[in-house]
């Protein structure tokens, strides 16, 4: 495979794997996959990362995003994060 093929589907997997955190928390449930107003969340978030409580804001919305990893883990799973594995 070409290398420009692997990093095509490194980036697409990874488009992938954001939009599914996306419908994992539940948000297009919630604005009913309205993507103007998802986008503008996304924008208002972006603004406040950029601004002077934006280290606030990562540590906070980090802390609940681990929180609701660690929540949706399967019993019995190892307590070490593990790499994704690329499998291009």
């Amino acid at each position: 495979m070409r290398s420009w093929q692997v990093e095509r589907r490194k980036r697409t997997k990874h488009l992938i794997e954001l939009g599914g955190l996306i419908v994992k928390a539940g948000i297009v449930d919630l604005t009913g996959d309205d993507r103007a107003m998802i986008y503008g969340a996304l924008l208002w978030m972006a603004d406040k990362l950029k601004g002077e409580d934006g280290e606030r804001a990562r540590k906070l919305w980090a802390g609940k995003g681990k929180e609701a990893f660690k929540a949706d883990r399967p019993e019995g799973a190892h307590d070490r994060t593990q790499p994704p594995q690329d499998r291009a």
